[in-house]
């Protein structure tokens, strides 16, 4: 007897749990006919006392999930387990009155006279999903505060640094200029010490030729004059463009010419620097009027033709050729001379850089980078190719229009 009394008492008290939890309990068989429910979940969809039972599952369902719900208890009945529902997702239950709520669900089995029966627990959500709503809201409503702050403070930030890169950059260039200008001072006083040496030596020699038969004598020394001048009035012509395109001086002033003519000028006004044996062979073909910047062009001819005369051996041609077509002015300056080092070719194009197997020879290491800048300012491109002790090759291309 002891025995049926604890049997009734634990009874009693689970009869007790079920009639008196907070939560609605509803008990359904596979087929989803409601066989029990609890006080506590005909209050929380709003039917009296005993009306849910014989109803369905699907009653409590709003309508448009009815359909798929019915699908879901049949694959719940044909793999029944314990598990939470609602997690992560939204789930509406509706009242009698069709009025919907938020819930979330938990759902378990057991069986009884080989009847599987599911027991769902339901607890109403609202007022956590209201809370939930209104955290929503506030967070958003700091995120969007936050944004703006941080806009501003970036847009702050963005203006100072903005000034400091202005003042930056003032301060670089103005760095440079200064740089640049004491490095001309160096090597001017070192690059025009030799030809100057040279012109006061050939006139000396030349005045004391000047008496008797001479004059191959004569020619010579007046030859190495020239060289002299336009050696010096090519530094000169490297520092003064260098510093005009530092300044953002030089402004591009297209206009229609004769290059040939160009060419020739050019070609008469180095013809002193040239080398023993040493000859420019020109040809040109094409059209012979292009559309360019005649000042920028004739600086170019001048760095890349004297280049490759300077850093050509005696008894070597120099072959220059050009091409213009309605598109583009295309210059080809080709030499024999000692080339350029392989890993020294990506520097080529730097202020100041000479390569080390020309530090005997007189020049700037400016010629190239003002080549760059001016090809630069009119669309055009350089490219090149060398190899040591067989030459280099330089090809210019400059659109050719308005």
């Amino acid at each position: 007897m002891p025995i049926l009394e604890s049997k009734k008492h634990d009874m009693e008290s689970l009869n007790a749990l079920f009639e008196h939890a907070t939560e609605g309990i509803i008990v359904s068989d596979k087929t989803g006919k409601i066989i029990k429910a609890n006080p506590s979940s005909e209050r929380l969809f709003g039917y009296d006392l005993g009306e849910l039972l014989g109803k369905t599952i699907e009653d409590l369902v709003p309508k448009r999930y009815a359909g798929s719900h019915t699908k879901h208890r049949e694959d719940y009945n044909a793999h029944p387990r314990a598990r939470a529902m609602g997690k992560n997702m939204d789930l509406h239950a509706k009242r009698k009155d069709d009025s919907e709520f938020p819930v979330e669900i938990s759902l378990s089995h057991y069986k009884q006279n080989e009847e599987t029966l599911v027991i769902a627990f339901i607890i109403d959500i609202t007022e956590r999903k209201v809370n939930e709503e209104n955290i929503k809201k506030l967070n958003l409503d700091l995120e969007r505060k936050v944004d703006e702050r941080t806009k501003v403070l970036h847009e702050a930030l963005l203006e100072l640094e903005n000034s400091k890169e202005q003042l930056s950059q003032a301060l670089e260039a103005e760095k440079e200029l200064n740089d640049m200008k004491s490095r001309f001072v160096t090597m001017a006083s070192h690059e025009f010490r030799t030809p100057l040496s040279t012109i006061l030596s050939s006139i000396s020699l030349i005045n004391k030729y000047s008496a008797g038969d001479n004059s191959e004598k004569i020619d010579k020394h007046v030859h190495r004059v020239k060289s002299a001048v336009t050696n010096m009035t090519l530094i000169l012509n490297d520092f003064l463009s260098a510093e005009k395109l530092q300044e953002g001086k030089v402004f591009l002033r297209k206009e229609e010419i004769h290059f040939q003519n160009l060419c020739n000028e050019v070609l008469s006004e180095i013809n002193g620097i040239l080398k023993q044996g040493q000859k420019v062979i020109y040809d040109h073909q094409g059209l012979s009027d292009a559309i360019f910047d005649k000042q920028m062009v004739r600086n170019i001819l001048l760095n890349l033709i004297s280049n490759a005369i300077k850093f050509s051996p005696e008894n070597k041609n120099i072959t220059v050729k050009t091409s213009i077509t309605p598109k583009e002015l295309t210059i080809i300056v080709k030499d024999e001379g000692m080339g350029i080092p392989k890993e020294e070719q990506e520097h080529l194009f730097e202020r100041f850089f000479r390569a080390k197997n020309v530090t005997n020879i007189q020049g700037t290491g400016l010629g190239l980078n003002i080549v760059g800048k001016y090809l630069e300012a009119m669309e055009g491109r350089i490219d090149f190719e060398s190899e040591i002790d067989r030459g280099t090759t330089f090809i210019i291309t400059i659109p050719n229009k308005h």
